[in-house]
């Protein structure tokens, strides 16, 4: 179970993309209906891999702290 030192970044990034699900960057290979992004957050060291459904919905596949 991750710490709440942990959490607070990752929850960070979440709000983030629920705010705005176009932040970050489209990857490849994504339909129009189902669009995959990327949103890495340089400050709080976070990587997060949504998509975001037709219905303007986020739905978050992986989100992790950052290596670098």
């Amino acid at each position: 179970m991750p710490s709440t030192r942990e959490l607070h970044p990752l929850d960070h990034a979440l709000v983030v993309i629920s705010v705005d699900p176009d932040i970050g960057e489209a990857l490849p290979g994504g339909s129009c209906a189902a669009q995959w992004r990327q949103y890495t957050d340089g400050i709080e060291r976070v990587r997060s891999l949504c998509r975001v459904t037709a219905l303007r919905t986020v739905v978050s596949s992986r989100t992790s702290k950052s290596e670098q």
